[in-house]
């Protein structure tokens, strides 16, 4: 069996989220299905043990549905997802908008560059 290679190897980057993938599949006795994944998943939407992010870009990610509210912020040339620790919008539950909407919740993604991609511009 060839030896296994690092992301790095094959130019991608080494992330928490990979490494926790394999571990779950090396602590796993037996091949692990994509479908057991997706499975879980969808128990831990159904539980609220985990919440759905829905990205600008269209892309779906999960997190701990215990964050409590706050928003996120990604970053345009990496992609990274960051959380922040400020609500912009300030709008509280049962707020009556102009239209007769009444807000319920909301999520918001702000894009720019992270302090990394940034190089010192910000």
């Amino acid at each position: 069996m060839p030896k296994p290679q690092q992301p790095s190897q094959l130019g991608q980057r080494q992330t928490r989220q990979r490494d926790a993938i394999f571990q779950v599949i090396e602590e796993t006795s037996g091949p692990l299905a994509v479908e057991e994944i997706y499975r879980a998943l969808k128990l831990m939407l159904e539980s609220r043990q985990v919440q759905q992010v829905n990205m600008p870009s269209g892309e779906t990610r999960y997190e701990s549905a215990h964050l409590g509210h706050h928003d996120h912020f990604q970053c345009r040339l990496c992609h990274k997802v960051f959380d922040l620790d400020i609500c912009p919008l300030k709008l509280k539950t049962g707020t009556k908008l102009r239209g007769g909407f009444l807000v319920e919740g909301h999520e918001l993604t702000i894009s720019g560059l992270c302090a990394k991609c940034a190089g010192g511009k910000a």
